[in-house]
C-alpha cells in the first residue's frame, strides 16, 4: 500500500482530485488532497507573501504531520514545482513524484521562466491588471482543454486567484530530490504548454508517459489518469 499525496496547480484546491482520489483509495491506497495557502477553501489566507516556499512547507508539513512514507507525490501544473521543493526536503519519504504536465525545475528557477514566453507575456499583462500587481487571475478553462459543459460548469465557482510570488519565487535546491525516482505524465489534447517540461524530464532519464487529454486531467480523463498513477507507483 502507498500513500499518494495529490497536490493542484494553480488557481484549484484539494477538490479537484475528487474523481480520481476514490479509484485509488478503491485499490487500496491512502490519499491525501491537501490545499495550498491561499487558495480555494484556504484563499482566507491569501496574502501577497504568499510564495513557492509556503507551498512546499504545506506538503512537507502535511507528509510529516502524518508521518507518511513510501508516499507517491503527485503534482499537477504549477505543483510541479512544489513537488522538486518537497522531494528536495523529506526525499526519504518518498517513493516516486510524478509531474503531471508540470513543471520540471532546476535549482534557481521561477516557474514563470519556464512557461512560453508568449503565454508569460499574459501572465504578466493579466497580473500588472485586474492581478492588482500580485495575482494572477484565473485562466480560461477552454484555453487549458475543458471543453464538456459538466466539467466547466464544475471547475468554474470553484477556481480562485492564485498568489503571484508563487511563480516568481526561484526553487531553492540542494540536489538531495534527485534520488527520488520520477515520472512525468504529458497531456497531449490542448495547446500542449508543457511539452519542453517533458522534454526535460526525458532527458533526464524519467519515463514519461501520455494521456490524450486536455490539461485538467484530473477532471476529464480521472479513469485513465488513476490508472497510470497506479501503473507508476508500481514500477
Amino acid at each position: 500500500m502507498s500513500t499518494f499525496v495529490l497536490v493542484h496547480g494553480a488557481w484549484h484546491g484539494g477538490w479537484a482530485w475528487q474523481r480520481v482520489a476514490p479509484l485509488l483509495r478503491a485499490a487500496g491506497h491512502d490519499v491525501h488532497t491537501p490545499t495550498l495557502t491561499g487558495l480555494s477553501d484556504r484563499a482566507h489566507v491569501l496574502h501577497p507573501q504568499v510564495g513557492l516556499a509556503t507551498h512546499v512547507q504545506d506538503v512537507v508539513a502535511l507528509i510529516e504531520a502524518y508521518d507518511a512514507r513510501d508516499v507517491v507525490l503527485v503534482g499537477h501544473s504549477y505543483a510541479g514545482q512544489v513537488v522538486s521543493g518537497v522531494a528536495d526536503r523529506v526525499g526519504e519519504r518518498l517513493a516516486r513524484r510524478v509531474h503531471l504536465d508540470a513543471f520540471v525545475g532546476e535549482d534557481g528557477e521561477a516557474a514563470i521562466d519556464l512557461l512560453p514566453a508568449t503565454v508569460a507575456g499574459h501572465y504578466r499583462e493579466s497580473v500588472a491588471g485586474p492581478g492588482f500587481g500580485w495575482l494572477i487571475p484565473v485562466r480560461s478553462l477552454s484555453v487549458l482543454g475543458v471543453t464538456e459543459q459538466a466539467d466547466l460548469d464544475w471547475l468554474t465557482p470553484r477556481l480562485t486567484p492564485h498568489p503571484w510570488l508563487t511563480y516568481t519565487e526561484p526553487l531553492r535546491l540542494s540536489g538531495k530530490g534527485e534520488q527520488v525516482p520520477a515520472a512525468f505524465v504529458e497531456c497531449t489534447d490542448w495547446m500542449r504548454v508543457f511539452t519542453p517540461q517533458a522534454e526535460r524530464a526525458a532527458a533526464r532519464g524519467w519515463p514519461v508517459h501520455e494521456i490524450a487529454t486536455g490539461h485538467e486531467a484530473m477532471v476529464t480523463a480521472p479513469g485513465e489518469l488513476a490508472e497510470l498513477l497506479l501503473r507508476v507507483a508500481a514500477a
